[in-house]
């Protein structure tokens, strides 16, 4: 290794490290939004443990509230990849069902800009 192979090693490693940590700092989301083809269908309070059952392409789908996080639980769709992505809770973060055109986002709390 010369020079240039430890500064390029240098430079993507403190790369990696800020965007992990912008990733840390993310605050936690309060409410979830749930969409059916871009018409909302819910606003849920995740600070209410509950379960909601929401009608997708494909049937229902089952999606479940607990600790401030939200995930789904069941759904039907070959391969059962909205279930298998698990918990969010950070503002930002979406579960994106395509077989069943459903998506759950947890928008950002804060403003981009500033009115005068």
């Amino acid at each position: 290794m010369n020079k240039n192979d430890i500064k390029l090693i240098v430079i993507v490693l403190i790369v990696i490290i800020l965007l992990f940590s912008f990733s840390l700092f993310r605050k936690k989301a309060n409410i979830a939004n749930v969409y059916y083809e871009n018409e909302l269908l819910l606003e849920i309070d995740l600070s209410i443990d509950k379960t909601y059952e929401v009608d997708g392409e494909n049937g229902k789908v089952v999606i479940e509230v607990l600790n401030n996080q939200i995930r789904v639980v069941e759904e039907n769709s070959p391969y059962h990849l909205c279930s298998k992505q698990g918990f969010i809770s950070k503002s930002g973060e979406s579960i994106v069902c395509l077989p069943n055109k459903i998506i759950i986002e947890l928008p950002n709390n804060e403003l981009d800009a500033e009115v005068s």
